[in-house]
Parts: structure tokens; sequence; C-alpha cells
């Protein structure tokens, strides 16, 4: 089942996502996050972009969030993407069906344009991405440094009024 976030799914959040942190270059962080830091990024977005749980037997097993691409005003209808999967429950189709809600609420909330940001290598993501029709548009080559090594990050776009049915 996916819905929108609430208060009790934070330490979950925290759980999937502290995984990431501690065990990959998925996420440039690098000290895992606190409920209350993760809450509180939660209650920053949430009053004007979608944050979807994936829920099953009362466990979230992933979630996927938009957030603000660029902050100045005429970026308003741009949007980055974020999607998080418990690291036991991925090629399951969780991933898929997260992203597919949060483009279609996106969408009605009027947003143009989506931006997914993937450290590379990342064949899943990449992907992931693919498959609803998002272009690579940018490459930067080590601009991040973890686990003792400079990581690759690309970009990937998608236009709204042409996302792919899946």
């Amino acid at each position: 089942m996916i819905r929108s976030v609430e208060s009790q799914d934070v330490g979950a959040i925290c759980r999937i996502y502290n995984y990431y942190i501690r065990n990959t270059i998925i996420t440039f962080e690098e000290v895992e996050v606190s409920n209350a830091e993760m809450q509180a990024r939660i209650h920053r977005i949430t009053p004007f972009f979608p944050w979807l749980v994936w829920m099953e037997v009362d466990e979230v097993l992933g979630y996927a969030y938009g957030r603000p691409w660029h902050t100045r005003s005429a970026y308003r209808f741009a949007v980055e993407s974020g999607i998080y999967l418990d690291h036991q429950a991925v090629n399951r189709g969780i991933g898929s069906t997260l992203y597919q809600e949060l483009f279609t609420q996106l969408r009605n909330r009027q947003f143009q344009t989506v931006i997914g940001g993937i450290s590379l290598p990342n064949s899943a993501s990449i992907a992931l991405h693919e498959k609803f029709g998002f272009e690579k548009v940018a490459h930067f080559k080590s601009v991040g440094y973890k686990f003792d090594q400079w990581i690759d990050v690309g970009y990937w776009q998608l236009l709204l009024n042409s996302l792919k049915s899946n």
C-alpha cells in the first residue's frame, strides 16, 4: 500500500536511509540521520511536495519524495526526486510503483520537470529512472568523496508531460 508519510514512519525511514549512509555511495551523507532530523526534513518538504511510503504488514519498506531542485523562484516548477527502499526489499517492483505514484502527484501539482541525481556507478537506479523516460543530461566527475574514493554524479531529467506509462 502507498500512502503519505506520517509521523510514526520516521523511525523506519531512518532505518532504511541510514543503511545507505553506512554502506553505500548512494547518498553522500556520512553521518547517520537522527529521528529528530528526519522529522524536520519531512516537515520542511511535505507542505509543498509529496512524500510517500510503501507499507506492507504495517512496516515501511520504502519511500519516495520530491524536494526543491533549487530555491530561486524561476525553478519553482522543477523538483528533485528521491527514493529509498529497504535493502532487503529491492527487485520487487516497489520502487517502480512508488515512483509512478510520486510522478502522478507531482504532475497534479503542476510541476514541469523532475531531476534525479545518481552517484555512479549505480545501474539499478539508472535503470529505474530510464524506465520512466528520464534522460541523462549531465555528468560531474569526482564531485563526491566517501569511503576513501572519488565519486561521479550523473543527473537524469524527466519532463512530466512526456511521462511513460509503466
